[in-house]
């Protein structure tokens, strides 16, 4: 565990400080308005810090610190630190490398444009990230008309340099040809400068300057340069056209948004310049530290704009306000070189546009989730990989998963979902309703789920074994019709097949649970059981009170995350069909007339029990297929004091 330093021996300025191992590697770099209380705050009673928090002072043999002379430099000192040793228990921003960028070589001597992903390197201009490569190549193609750069190599430009002949590209007037002197040094930077000038957005200025040109060139009739213009002027247009005015000012801003479990977050942002969304980035965080939401959207405010390959914009959006919000608003102040404000739109245009960027990070998160399960060597290196470190006898190629849920003890529901060969199979999905516990007993409720299903399991393996006898039996004595006997796997349902893997919702109350109801039925030998801890993803396994911590981003874990939502969704989903029903019941019920199809009819047509307390007498009177005396009554039950509240 890390030596406590001396309260009076840590300075009470701002700064950053490490936690480093024996072996003097750096396990979480921090950052503190007053390096003092911030040290001293880890060390206390392990069992009031977070569980990641105290496996990391644990861990740590020391803590250093270095000092700074204001926060926001602490925030920028925290950064570099993190980006240097990449910490075992700091959250990792990964850049989604999938989307292209427009670049544009601004210190070479005949800049160029180019379609790059990856890594970004100093001395170009990026612009973007596209949606697609389709996307950039289309509005470049476009762009080249107006504005002729070289897109050749290097190397290709040297060569026609030194044959003084150009390329095909300037003979069809998509380069000015700078390779054999056909522009000049002057010309051409002008062409370079609106490019960058329309890829940043900022298209107006360059339209009126096109289009004066154009004026004057035909008003001193060089018709043949009014011409070019025009078309330059067309085609300008035609790629604007491309991109969607977002917002009804021309605003430079940038809308962040995330979607995020326990362990990770998809991190969308749309760069939005002089009105229009010219591109976005996509970023997965790995949430190793134990953050709230303004923690976090201050650490992606900071590491998202370190080093933003689209600058640090006047105004940023966001879903929640950062922690410590003046030493961010500062610290991004320092990177744009002019002020910045931190907002979250509650209304208008804004709200809107950041409400689409939170839907494009709920779909990226979900692609990111689902990419594992749907290849298949992903599915194989799960299901290898639970076996080796569930001590399981063989790969569980089925594996089925439990959760309990209700309200208040009321309408109790358990839910049972299956995968097979890591893939969900919905035809072996089970519900349960449970029957027998009073109250609020997740254990009890938890019991008697599984007895249930086991037992079935046990009857059909009876079930199976007697049809297999008898057809044996009857096949000895029988000279015909062989082929009409049913064999043991065509008798089975498919409730029979036991799993090979039965997880569990919950910590060692509800894997105790299961190994008591195996043990009762004579399935312990047969069926292996575990359970998944939600609130810090740890595998309970029999015999041991030490959880199984698999790899965060391992194969395994996202299968056991993806098992364990799925049966939690699957069971409130019942819930609520339930309770629904119920209160239906309950607020029509006693309705002289009304039976169960006319109730039915009735909620359907209205959408709901809601709208359909809202319905008028009159409405409800003059259905046609309901008595005018039933509609009557029903409004009465509906408006009485004693009708039951939604």
């Amino acid at each position: 565990m890390a030596t406590r330093p001396l309260s009076g021996s840590i300075p009470d300025e701002p700064g950053s400080y490490q936690f480093i191992d024996r072996d003097g590697r750096v396990l979480y770099v921090g950052k503190a308005k007053s390096l003092r209380a911030r040290v001293n705050s880890y060390f206390q009673d392990p069992a009031n810090l977070a569980l990641r928090t105290a496996q990391m002072v644990e861990a740590a043999d020391h803590v250093e610190w270095m000092v700074v002379s204001t926060e926001a430099e602490a925030l920028l000192l925290e950064h570099n630190l993190i980006k240097q040793f990449q910490p075992r228990f700091n959250i990792r921003l990964k850049d989604d490398k999938s989307y292209p960028w427009l670049a544009l070589t601004v210190n070479d001597e005949w800049p160029k444009p180019s379609v790059v992903r990856g890594r970004k390197r100093s001395g170009v201009k990026y612009f973007g990230p596209y949606p697609n490569v389709g996307a950039i190549r289309g509005t470049l193609d476009l762009l080249l008309r107006s504005f002729p750069v070289r897109t050749c190599s290097d190397a290709k430009f040297r060569n026609h340099e030194r044959l003084g002949r150009p390329c095909l590209l300037f003979h069809i007037e998509r380069c000015a040809g700078p390779c054999v002197g056909a522009v000049s040094h002057e010309e051409y930077d002008q062409m370079v400068a609106d490019l960058s000038t329309f890829l940043g957005g900022d298209t107006g200025p360059l339209e009126r300057h096109i289009e004066s040109a154009m004026r004057e060139s035909s008003a001193a009739l060089d018709y043949e340069r009014a011409g070019k213009l025009r078309d330059k002027l067309e085609a300008v247009r035609t790629a604007d056209a491309v991109r969607q005015m977002e917002l009804d000012q021309p605003e430079d801003l940038d809308v962040l948004a995330l979607a995020e479990d326990e362990l990770e977050a998809a991190v969308q942002v749309f760069h939005v310049r002089a009105g229009r969304v010219i591109g976005r980035s996509a970023l997965f965080v790995d949430k190793v530290e134990d953050l709230a939401p303004d923690e976090l959207i201050e650490r992606l405010l900071v590491d998202v704009y370190a080093e933003a390959a689209s600058g640090v914009p006047r105004q940023i959006l966001v879903p929640t306000m950062p922690a410590e919000l003046e030493t961010v608003v500062e610290y991004l102040s320092l990177r744009r070189g002019g002020p910045v404000s931190v907002r979250v739109p509650v209304r208008g245009p804004k709200r809107s546009l950041l409400e689409t960027v939170e839907r494009n990070a709920s779909d990226a998160f979900l692609r990111h989730r689902l990419h594992r399960t749907s290849d298949h060597n992903s599915r194989a290196r799960a299901l290898e990989a639970l076996q080796r470190e569930l001590h399981l006898p063989d790969a569980p190629l089925r594996i089925e998963c439990y959760d309990m849920s209700h309200l208040q003890g009321t309408d109790y529901v358990g839910s049972m979902v299956v995968f097979e060969d890591g893939l969900p199979k919905k035809s072996d999905y089970r519900h349960f309703k449970v029957a027998t516990v009073p109250g609020n007993d997740d254990y009890a409720a938890m019991e008697e789920v599984l007895t249930r299903r086991l037992t079935a399991l046990l009857d059909d393996e009876r079930t199976a074994a007697s049809a297999a006898t008898s057809g044996t039996d009857d096949r000895s004595d029988a000279d015909t019709d062989v082929e009409a006997t049913p064999t043991p796997a065509a008798t089975r349902r498919r409730f029979a097949y036991p799993p090979q893997l039965l997880l569990v919702d919950g910590g060692l109350g509800q894997l105790h649970v299961g190994m008591r109801v195996l043990e009762q039925l004579g399935l312990s030998d047969r069926v292996p059981i575990a359970s998944l801890a939600k609130s810090f993803e740890e595998v309970y396994l029999p015999g041991t009170s030490e959880p199984v911590r698999l790899p965060r981003q391992s194969e395994a874990l996202y299968l056991l995350q993806r098992l364990r939502d799925e049966a939690h969704r699957f069971a409130i989903s019942y819930h609520r069909t339930l309770r629904g029903k119920r209160m239906t019941v309950g607020a029509l019920d006693g309705v002289t007339g009304l039976g169960p199809k006319r109730r039915s009819r009735l909620v359907e047509q209205f959408g709901g029990l809601g709208p359909l307390r809202a319905a008028t007498r009159e409405e409800l009177m003059g259905l046609s297929w309901l008595p005018a005396e039933v509609g009557a009554a029903v409004f009465e039950r509906l408006h009485t004091p004693l009708a039951p509240e939604r």
